[in-house]
């Protein structure tokens, strides 16, 4: 388990450069998430806020993802993934984002659930104070950070983009599916590393 999370954070920190700070949660009967703050990424937006900060889990990846209907976990194969939110540094206090994200990253472990793009997941608060929003779409990995292959017959770590969503946007991705709704932000030109944005128009 060591080695997979010290050859993920070595991963991390490729892509992103050295954390600024990190946080741990433990949660019962569950192994310790780390999340690491990333700042000072630019992105030439012009939007005042000081570029974009991410915050990335540590900790999920070192055990796979059970198939919940599954009669026993495998220890070694299945996937692996951790977490990662992009927002715009200096509108929100979104550094309280930290225990929430810990929270999705333990759900494997807690719920037995897998985590996979086009999924909804839900914090059942709002993701920061104020935060117009209690739960993310996970999105397709391999843009920000690549996978991290591991030895046979381990699965690859991914790594999950999360896009804040409104409870409109949550509600109308169950009816119309993950594609539709970032269909939808896209022809729309939502800023989705926005902490203030409100709901992308539905009709």
């Amino acid at each position: 388990m060591g080695d997979v999370l010290a050859l993920v954070e070595a991963r991390l920190l490729t892509a992103l450069g050295e954390p600024d700070a990190r946080a741990a949660v433990t949660f019962l009967g569950t192994d310790r998430i780390e999340v690491l703050r990333f700042r000072g990424t630019a992105d030439g937006g012009g939007d005042g806020g000081g570029g974009i900060v991410r915050y990335a889990t540590l900790g999920m990846s070192a055990l796979p993802m059970a198939d919940p209907t599954a009669a026993l976990a495998d220890p070694v194969k299945g996937p692996r993934a951790e977490l990662i939110l992009s927002v715009r540094a200096g509108l929100a206090d979104t550094d309280k984002a930290l225990r929430p994200l810990a929270v999705l990253a333990a759900s494997p472990q807690v719920e037995g659930v897998v985590v996979a793009p086009g999924a909804s997941l839900d914090v059942g608060e709002p993701l920061w104070p104020s935060a117009p929003f209690s739960s993310v779409l996970v999105a397709e990995p391999g843009g920000l950070v690549e996978d991290l292959e591991l030895d046979p017959p381990m699965d690859p770590v991914r790594f999950l983009p999360l896009l804040p969503m409104t409870p409109n946007e949550a509600a109308w991705k169950r009816v119309h599916g993950a594609q539709e709704l970032q269909e939808r932000w896209l022809t729309r030109g939502t800023d989705l590393r926005d902490p203030l944005r409100g709901s992308v128009a539905l009709d």
